[in-house]
């Protein structure tokens, strides 16, 4: 979806987060809604590059003593912020409430600060 010379996209990362706590609580309604979302904005799906991109910020995170998950997770955030990085992008901007993890990587804000003009 692009409006305005914006981009709006969901990437694969994310919709594993929001989907697998809408399959837990069984919200039937909200996978829908998620369905129905996915189809009208672009969506990002991940690669191998945003994947190794990932690695290095984990590797990063942890050798400045500021890991952003356990170290036996999968860090949800890292692949996030590669997906956005591989983009190749100037002006991305990632929508999260997670800003404090993700901002150290690649631009984030809370959706309700991100401007058409951010």
């Amino acid at each position: 979806m692009s409006t305005a010379g914006v981009r709006v996209i969901i990437p694969e990362i994310t919709d594993y987060e929001v989907r697998r706590e809408l399959l837990r609580s069984n919200k039937v309604k909200g996978i829908s809604r998620l369905d129905e979302l996915i189809e009208l904005v672009e969506y990002l799906p991940i690669t191998t590059a945003a994947m190794r991109q990932a690695a290095i910020f984990w590797a990063q995170a942890r050798q400045q003593g500021q890991p952003t998950a356990g170290d036996k997770t999968i860090d949800g955030d890292m692949i996030l912020a590669a997906q956005a990085m591989t983009l190749n992008v100037s002006d991305v901007v990632i929508a999260t409430t997670n800003v404090g993890h993700l901002s150290r990587f690649v631009r984030a804000d809370l959706w309700q600060n991100i401007t058409l003009n951010n």
